[in-house]
């Protein structure tokens, strides 16, 4: 018997209030690939495919920007046979991909330090960077070596430099400026983020950016979500009222004003 295809349909994205931009942290390969009692880079390898279905999904409901946490900062920390065995699946995913990403319009941005990674590595990522620069319509952003601490660290640094060079002073330092100097510069700021596998933490991902995001956490994980999954972090995304500060009764009179 073949298996039913429960995926959300096109007309059901069409309904869906979609966020601009989705921010995720993939987490659950290891207990995924452990459950199967297969190797943990089994598990990398199936969180790569469900990578790949959620990049689709964002199309299909016209998300801008799709962040993925890859490689935290903190991962280094990992045994080194399954560091070693990440940065060989990473390395390959750059090279498979490339045509992919050109096929299908998608422009791709790496944030993260990146020095730390071979030159092999960081070339590959230049090169997929620089190639698919042209496209607009949706951004794919991988986080590697990447932790929100270093971001803004790496803002302020910026900063000073600034206004060491008398291009800036302290006082006309602001919350806009910042913004602008952090890895995810000239992107929406993140309206969503999911965590996959059960815990509810955002383990230094996107610090300054996820201020007013509304967090999504499921016991998935993330090998097993699927479009399925992701349509219904959006629905429930979609019965959020995101106020902003502002109180219930001000932001339906701004929507009512707006629809005049």
């Amino acid at each position: 018997m073949s298996a039913i295809d429960t995926s959300p349909k096109l007309n059901e994205a069409s309904t869906i209030n979609s966020p601009r931009h989705v921010a995720v942290i993939m987490d659950g390969n290891n207990r995924w690939a452990k459950q199967r009692k297969l190797p943990s880079i089994a598990g990398h390898r199936a969180g790569l495919k469900a990578a790949r279905n959620i990049v689709e999904a964002c199309r299909d409901y016209n998300i801008e920007v799709l962040t993925l946490f890859a490689f935290s900062s903190e991962n280094w920390r990992r045994p080194k046979d399954e560091v070693s065995a990440l940065m060989e699946l990473f390395l390959h995913a750059l090279k498979r991909e490339t045509k992919r990403l050109k096929k299908n319009k998608i422009r791709l941005k790496v944030v993260g330090d990146i020095s730390a990674f071979s030159n092999t590595i960081q070339q590959h990522i230049r090169e997929t960077e620089q190639v698919t620069a042209e496209f607009s319509e949706f951004t794919l952003v991988i986080a590697a070596n990447y932790g929100g601490q270093w971001d803004i660290q790496e803002a302020c640094k910026r900063l000073v430099n600034q206004v060491q060079h008398g291009e800036l002073t302290v006082d006309e330092i602001t919350a806009e400026q910042i913004d602008d100097n952090l890895s995810t510069a000239g992107l929406p700021l993140p309206d969503l983020c999911i965590r996959t596998s059960g815990v509810h933490r955002i383990s230094n991902f996107l610090l300054w950016q996820l201020a007013y995001a509304e967090l999504y956490f499921t016991d998935t994980l993330w090998p097993d979500f699927d479009k399925a999954a992701f349509h219904q972090a959006l629905l429930d995304y979609s019965s959020r009222q995101r106020r902003f500060g502002q109180t219930s009764e001000q932001v339906e009179a701004a929507q009512c004003s707006n629809k005049e």
